[in-house]
């Protein structure tokens, strides 16, 4: 009996313990998410700037313009109208205005780096070949490179000269090209420095052959593409002009400055944002997700 009490005692206590642990680890887990969720939404405003090539502006700073544009936007239209929901709704337009200027900005340099990969590998195969060290080699893109990113390998080798942490500047300069070919390649470059090898060259090789076919076949499905973001963008804004026209005729002017005339504009352009959004993402290519992040 007394051998059963203490196995019984001897197992509880295991028992909770182990509940203890998991608590734990689910409380810290907890802790660790909602502290990732706070600095989540200000980390990525500011990749997302630096990626556009916009320096030396915090993502508080950025609701700046946003405000600015958005009241003059509104301001406009109410002073040319004098219909509060069309004032309304051309304020919120304006005030996306700073956000998809930058996302286009973005989009654009991505795709200016996404052509330039292929010499980039080429560059970095020419310097592997005659001898110059990888982090070298990667520092002289900033002049050797293609415009399109001497920046952000400038910035790596400012980095890699002060600190000397090849892997670690690499982290730093995949973070700011936020591109998965970009960090393919890092990872191939940071992989060869750690362990060595005979086939860097021909692994880049390789690697630019298979970019080139990929850029061409995505430009080829691009220029399919575009009919569905033109057809998107003109659906969306042909019954805004309209309104527009309608609201400088007096009975016009009337009827949208009514409480259901602002309702009716209101739900016009949630639709319009909703079938916008529906439109361009049905016409927008699939992208390659970043698995070394």
């Amino acid at each position: 009996m007394l051998t059963d009490a203490w196995l019984g005692a001897l197992l509880g206590g295991v028992l909770a313990a182990g509940v203890l642990l998991i608590v734990s680890a689910a409380r810290r887990s907890g802790q660790a998410a909602e502290t990732r969720a706070r600095t989540r939404p200000r980390d990525r405003v500011r990749l997302w700037l630096l990626r556009a090539g916009v320096q030396g502006l915090a993502p508080s700073g950025f609701v700046v313009p946003t405000v600015i544009t958005g009241v003059i936007a509104a301001a406009l239209a109410e002073a040319l109208l004098s219909v509060p929901g069309f004032a309304l709704a051309v304020g919120c337009a304006g005030a996306a205005l700073p956000w998809a200027l930058v996302n286009w900005r973005v989009s654009a340099r991505r795709n200016a780096t996404r052509a330039a990969w292929p010499d980039v590998v080429d560059h970095l195969v020419a310097a592997v070949r005659s001898g110059v060290a990888l982090p070298e080699a990667v520092a002289a893109l900033a002049t050797l490179g293609p415009e399109a990113t001497r920046d952000q390998f400038a910035r790596f080798g400012r980095d890699y000269h002060a600190t000397g942490a090849f892997a670690r500047c690499a982290d730093a300069l995949k973070e700011q090209l936020g591109d998965p070919v970009a960090d393919r390649i890092i990872e191939t470059l940071k992989m060869a420095r750690e362990v060595g090898g005979t086939e860097l060259v021909a692994v880049l090789r390789a690697l630019a052959a298979s970019l080139r076919e990929d850029a061409a076949t995505r430009n080829e499905l691009q220029a399919r593409q575009t009919w569905v973001v033109n057809a998107a963008r003109l659906g969306v804004a042909a019954p805004w002009l309209v309104l527009a026209l309608l609201a400088t005729r007096p009975e016009g002017r009337e009827a949208y400055g009514t409480a259901e005339g602002t309702a009716v504009i209101v739900v016009a352009a949630v639709v319009s944002v909703v079938a916008y959004r529906v439109m361009v993402a049905i016409g927008r290519l699939p992208e390659e997700r970043r698995w070394f992040r």
